[in-house]
């Protein structure tokens, strides 16, 4: 079961706030030299710790079990593609502002914050803080983002990213002096902060030392058309835009605020991230961090982690591992030298199957619009025999809902159109005049095909396939066929924006223990990712330059109640938002949750420390191992 968390967002409206830094982060401190870099430090290649570190460092204390640790040795985990590189960034959590382990939001990367109205931030960077080349990172960083990336026509044709709009207006921008920058929007802005702290963030800075030399605005003529030669590519934006990969992480050159820089540039089999001399926190014995010298990524064929993972070949591991592994995880810990933590996960649902509204089939476009098609669907998953068969009977079953934890959780969100009812939906789908057979007892759609779904998985997961095979034996008592078609993941994302695909599986909503302050805009068709209505959600994150504008009255409903969301300051009324939205999507079943409040196995390699033995295992909020702090694990052996 999810654990309590009682919120996740900041309450930004009518109020003046203060995020600033702790005291211990603040005081003089005798810093102690990195044992990894004390030769470059005695040659000279580089700065001794106390003039790489900023001013005032984040100064990390420890409590309960977690302890200070010792500098040095690699951790090494397996990743199922090149990518997956971008977890560095994921994992490492360097954030301007990041959740704590309790959810709620502080600086970080940031000294401090100023918020005013909700609609004003001001921010306070560590005077002397440094990107991992060594160079200052100060409010020129921020100005360039704004100015000459995200309003730049080349760079950014569409304008600023959505997630700098509020209400569709920009903010306005000002750089008050080195280290202090300030945002204004005319409206509160709730989603500011998070987006920040988010797995995949908004970063609103970037290192201008570095990427002017590729800008038009800034690189000299003749050099930038012999570069421009040298990488075939004929503008200055692309050349640009193939340097400037903040998360993507695959630029070694590029520099970093991460614990580790990425040394390894694609293709490869094996990334290798080492320390930043430069990084910003330090315990309080005035050790830099991270611990670990070096964090290394190796890629494996996703269907093979498992096994790698109970042979010892990894010292920390959770992706591509799922429940089903358990067993055999466990029989292997003394042999493999590690132990395997479960921690909870705290999404809606762990599986769930999104119908496409958007699907360009207009035979199966009017099936899935057809709310009456996806309450059928819903019952007939007999989810006791998917919960007994694959997850020993300890998950939830239903719809893809918030959980028990969240204080709005209500009992018919979960259940409702959810209990296995075969012969419901046999009478739905009679009365939709979905009466004729095949031969092989097959439902035939209005053209005379039969009615067989194409589910499309993005081929990491067996666990998926094991439920879908389950869901498969269950549909054809309705008349239904299944057939289940894996991809990679890329190829899988593109069929469901296109149109292509009928339905899809994958998890539900992200925040299972949401509050009536979290936004609810993952209920509403906000962005192109949600796979059930994906130019609906293109639409809103383009500002309508692309996709489709949601043209069901309930999804229309669900976009102006996300909107006033925004700015509702009655008491109570974000809450009355909330429920009104979860109503609307257990009576409507726009995804068919299955199972959740499964949980999530973690290999730790024995010596591997301050790795929690309980967490919570969530994408966003929590970055999964982020807002636990990997860069303060370390190795003791």
């Amino acid at each position: 079961m999810v654990g309590k968390v009682k919120s996740i967002a900041v309450a930004l409206l009518g109020c003046v706030f203060y995020l600033g830094p702790s005291a211990s982060s603040v005081g003089a401190m005798d810093y102690v030299e990195t044992p990894m870099f004390a030769d470059r430090v005695k040659a000279g290649e580089l700065p001794a710790v106390g003039a790489r570190l900023p001013e005032q460092p984040s100064v990390v204390t420890f409590a309960g079990k977690r302890t200070i640790g010792k500098q040095g040795g690699e951790m090494r985990t397996l990743i199922g593609r090149a990518k997956d590189v971008r977890l560095f960034v994921v994992y490492g959590y360097g954030r301007l502002v990041g959740y704590d382990e309790k959810f709620k939001i502080k600086p970080d990367i940031l000294l401090s914050v100023e918020v005013n109205e909700g609609r004003q931030f001001t921010f306070n960077l560590r005077p002397g803080h440094k990107w991992s080349d060594g160079h200052p990172f100060t409010a020129e960083d921020f100005r360039y983002w704004w100015e000459d990336v995200a309003n730049n026509a080349k760079l950014s044709p569409a304008g600023p990213p959505r997630l700098m709009l509020s209400d569709g207006e920009p903010p306005s921008f000002e750089m008050l002096d080195e280290t202090t920058v300030r945002y204004t929007w005319p409206k509160a802005n709730p989603f500011f902060l998070p987006r920040l702290a988010g797995a995949s963030p908004l970063f609103i800075y970037r290192p201008a030392h570095y990427l002017k030399r590729y800008h038009g605005n800034y690189a000299e003529a003749g050099k930038l058309k012999k570069l421009l030669q040298k990488k075939r590519t004929r503008s200055w934006a692309s050349l640009h835009n193939r340097f400037d990969n903040m998360y993507r992480f695959d630029n070694p050159e590029l520099p970093t605020l991460q614990p580790w820089v990425n040394r390894t540039r694609p293709p490869a089999t094996r990334f290798i991230g080492e320390r930043n001399p430069y990084y910003h926190r330090v315990d309080e014995k005035g050790r830099q961090l991270p611990y670990i010298d070096k964090f290394i990524m190796a890629v494996s064929d996703g269907k093979l982690i498992a096994a790698k993972a109970g042979t010892g070949e990894v010292d920390l591991q959770a992706r591509s591992l799922a429940f089903n592994n358990l067993t055999f995880l466990r029989e292997n810990e003394k042999d493999g030298k590690f132990d395997t933590f479960l921690w909870r996960i705290a999404k809606g649902a762990h599986v769930a199957l999104f119908p496409n509204l958007n699907v360009d089939d207009l035979v199966w476009s009017k099936m899935m619009r057809d709310v009456r098609f996806r309450r059928a669907l819903s019952l007939g998953v007999d989810r006791e025999a998917i919960n007994e068969s694959l997850f020993f009977g300890l998950a939830l079953m239903g719809n893809n809902t918030l959980l028990p934890d969240s204080p709005l959780f209500r009992k018919e969100y979960q259940k409702q159109w959810a209990e296995y009812d075969p012969d419901m939906a046999n009478e739905i789908l009679d009365e939709m005049g979905l009466t004729k057979y095949d031969d092989d007892d097959i439902r035939l759609l209005s053209d005379g095909r039969p009615m067989e779904i194409i589910i499309e998985t993005a081929g990491e997961d067996t666990e998926q396939t094991d439920v879908l095979e389950l869901v498969a034996e269950a549909w054809a008592e309705i008349g239904i066929k299944l057939f289940i078609k894996p991809s990679q993941r890329e190829v899988f994302r593109n069929r469901i924006f296109s149109g292509q695909a009928q339905m899809s599986i994958w998890s539900g909503l992200e925040n299972g223990v949401a509050t009536a302050e979290t936004s609810p805009e993952e209920l509403a068709p906000t962005a192109q990712q949600q796979l059930m209505w994906p130019k609906w959600g293109q639409y809103y994150d383009t500002s309508g330059k692309s996709g489709e504008a949601p043209d069901l009255p309930e999804a229309q409903e669900l976009d102006a109640l996300a909107r006033e969301w925004m700015t509702a300051d009655k008491p109570g009324r974000r809450e009355e938002i909330w429920h009104r939205m979860l109503t609307i999507h257990a009576e409507q079943i726009y995804s068919i949750g299955i199972v959740a409040g499964v949980q999530q196995p973690i290999v730790v390699k024995h010596g591997l420390r301050n790795v929690p033995k309980e967490g919570i295992y969530n994408w966003d909020p929590g970055a999964h191992f982020g807002i636990y702090r990997p860069d303060t694990f370390w190795l003791d052996r």
